[in-house]
């Protein structure tokens, strides 16, 4: 247990362009004590994702401190009085949740039912790539999509190369073996990474519906997309009748009737629905992250760490949003140590 009634963390208090160094600040903070379901976990490595940008430009916490962070991997130094899955000195790995505080913090509190044992084999540094993306595949194929190891047909996966595509690559491959997969994506290191991760097929968003006609000339059978704005039109174009889409994004004004004609069904997936509503079924998460691990350790899923910085304070962390902000990037970043 930690003796201290303080630690540091990173916060912003207001929305500032990335540029502006008070965007992030570092700060310190008292200890955050657990919940009866809660693990209070030293942190050593953070990843950073969009939803870390958008939330930091989008949402103004009114001057007081606001930390940021969704995914984290690190040791339980406490637990509740009716946590049953975790203990003292266990490694962890998970995403958290939206309506609580963030990881950016040497110390942070989680919910024992969307938290995972961290794989044995990575380091903390490469576990904390893994959660959001993860769960985001996960639920979108076995979920949203509803598929099985015996499931065949097309899965286009848009942003191959992105955090949230590399994950759902990997979990088709080793999952749903059965199915065709192919990944966008227009850089020669983008490609090679799809490739590399599993993807049969490579098109390029720039030119979507000629280059996925190319690779497959009778169209697919679903679509993840990450950037749905502007999209409706090819999908409707793409997929085959009765197809589905997964949007993992918020689009403005989304119009989706083009999909009608072929009875295309459209589906959103969230994957923090679970822990901001108190569902019922909230160990699902824990029990996706165990099987993540576990295939993680038998060599079919790797971490999609591609960037390490460090350490963990308002200058790594600026920076890491920059990059985010840039677009491009490939894998996850990720941030360790304090």
């Amino acid at each position: 247990m930690n003796e201290s009634t303080t630690m540091r963390a990173v916060a912003y208090r207001r929305p500032l362009p990335i540029s502006d160094p008070a965007a992030l600040e570092d700060v310190e903070l008292p200890v955050p004590e657990p919940g009866p379901r809660d693990l209070l976990v030293r942190v050593e490595a953070v990843s950073v994702n969009p939803v870390d940008v958008k939330v930091r430009a989008g949402v103004d916490p009114g001057g007081r401190p606001k930390v940021l962070g969704y995914d984290a991997a690190g040791v339980v130094t406490a637990v509740g009085d009716e946590v049953t899955l975790f203990r003292t000195g266990d490694e962890v790995y998970y995403a958290g949740s939206l309506d609580r505080p963030g990881t950016n913090a040497q110390y942070h509190v989680v919910d024992e039912r969307i938290t995972g044992h961290k794989p044995p084999g990575l380091t903390f540094a490469q576990a904390a790539a893994l959660p959001l993306t993860a769960i985001t595949a996960y639920e979108s194929l076995f979920e949203r999509f509803k598929l099985n190891r015996e499931s065949t047909g097309t899965l286009l996966v848009l942003s191959g190369a992105g955090g949230v595509g590399s994950m759902m690559i990997q979990l088709a491959r080793a999952l749903t073996p059965q199915q065709t997969v192919i990944a966008t994506a227009s850089r020669p290191e983008s490609r090679d990474w799809v490739l590399g991760l599993g993807a049969h097929q490579v098109a390029d968003h720039h030119d979507l519906v000629a280059s996925v006609r190319a690779v497959a000339p009778d169209g697919v059978d679903r679509i993840l997309s990450p950037n749905t704005a502007g999209r409706i039109d090819d999908y409707a174009e793409l997929l085959r009748p009765g197809g589905e889409i997964v949007a993992i994004d918020e689009p403005e004004g989304l119009d989706v009737l083009p999909l009608k004609s072929k009875s295309i069904s459209f589906h959103w997936e969230f994957m923090f629905t679970r822990p901001l509503h108190n569902a019922p079924d909230m160990a699902a998460q824990h029990d996706l992250l165990e099987h993540v691990a576990r295939l993680v350790d038998a060599g079919a899923v790797r971490t999609t760490l591609t960037t390490e910085l460090g350490p963990i304070d308002a200058a790594t962390l600026r920076e890491a949003h920059r990059r985010i902000e840039s677009g491009g990037t490939i894998g996850k970043i990720v941030i360790s140590g304090f």
